[in-house]
């Protein structure tokens, strides 16, 4: 992959009146990637994505694709396509004519149409529907017959804008294997925006998490679930415990942590960790914290205060000894569903599963 961005966000803001929807973003997306903006509604990734297609103007900063400006240009003059939510589908044509309307401003040969048409359709595994009116396909269907039609024109970037959110959780499971399956194939750039972290998760090489018009994390899947920078963003990819504590000593990249009430721990110190005056933030994942029967044995003492079945696991909800705060534990034991509320227990967790969490702001440049 190369390290040369195709999309280069500079330093975007966006205004709707004295709303600012997009507030100095600043993003390099790679060729070949799977990029995803994931946030909560309202937090501007709809905004970004409309602005890289050319359907919104940004007040100011520059968008480059391949190199170039693109600011200036409409949206059919940009290397880009996009699949709406509602995919876009026109009602009164067939699944080839739907994939070849963008085809018919080229005025290509109709040999040279029908063959592309045909490849797209065979792409998605649609290739024995072309002539099924629209009306008679289904919501995956459906779907695949607007990824057809925005690849028939092999842009640089496709944009997809919330695609699966209208399908229900299997479909959409099914269709992410099909999607991600599909980037691979066609090797080009893929812009996700979801406000679902574990569509983010299953699909991206990198995600971008947004929240009021900025960027509060860039990392890849796996690097921003175990090391989220900071609260809003721990919280938004998953339950996640926070304990309050203070740095007592640092060695060798690692910090040992004073907890409040709780004890002496040690966790790594990231190079760029810049702890707050008065005290620090430790997050550590519920399925990361595991039950202990020896109470000998190091780690956090409390009694069951609710437990909820779930099938394949059990949520407990632990009170803390000598603390109001309660621990949310996640664990596949079978024992613990028979575990009842007000029976003591010992909790533990790694050093490495111990994140030093900052303060909730936004990044400037990624």
């Amino acid at each position: 992959m190369s390290t040369n961005p195709i999309v280069g966000i500079e330093s975007v803001t966006k205004k709707f009146g004295i709303y600012t929807a997009l507030d100095n973003v600043s993003l390099d997306i790679l060729p070949g990637e799977f990029f995803s903006l994931l946030g909560p509604s309202g937090c501007g990734k709809t905004t970004l994505l409309r602005s890289i297609a050319g359907f919104e103007q940004p007040s100011a900063g520059d968008i480059r694709i391949d190199g170039r400006s693109v600011v200036a240009e409409p949206p059919n003059r940009r290397p880009t396509n996009m699949v709406f939510q509602n995919y876009a589908i026109f009602p009164h044509l067939n699944v080839e004519q739907n994939v070849a309307y963008g085809l018919k401003k080229m005025k290509l040969a109709k040999a040279d149409e029908i063959r592309q048409v045909g490849e797209a359709l065979e792409r998605v595994r649609l290739g024995h529907l072309g002539k099924r009116r629209s009306s008679e396909l289904s919501g995956g269907q459906r779907q695949r017959v607007a990824l057809a039609r925005a690849l028939v024109l092999r842009p640089k970037v496709l944009l997809l804008d919330e695609p699966l959110s209208a399908l229900d959780k299997n479909l959409r499971e099914e269709m992410q294997v099909e999607l991600r399956s599909l980037q691979k194939d066609v090797g080009i750039t893929f812009i996700l925006v979801t406000h679902d972290q574990h569509e983010a998760m299953a699909l991206s090489d990198r995600i971008a998490v947004m929240f009021d018009g900025r960027v509060a994390q860039v990392a890849a899947a796996r690097e921003i679930y175990r090391r989220p920078r900071t609260r809003m963003v721990a919280h938004f990819l998953g339950g996640m415990n926070f304990l309050g504590g203070r740095i007592i000593g640092e060695t060798a990249g690692k910090a040992t942590i004073d907890l409040e009430g709780l004890g002496v721990v040690t966790t790594v110190m990231p190079k760029d960790f810049h702890a707050r005056p008065g005290g620090v933030t430790i997050g550590i994942r519920p399925e990361k914290l595991r039950i202990v029967a020896d109470a000998t044995q190091p780690g956090f003492s409390g009694r069951i205060a609710n437990t909820t079945y779930l099938g394949q696991s059990t949520q407990l909800s632990v009170a803390l000894d000598g603390l109001p705060q309660h621990l949310a534990v996640l664990t596949a034991d079978p024992l613990a569903s028979e575990l009842p509320v007000g029976a003591q227990v010992r909790l533990q967790g790694d050093a490495e599963d111990m994140i030093l969490i900052e303060e909730d702001t936004a990044s400037s440049r990624h």
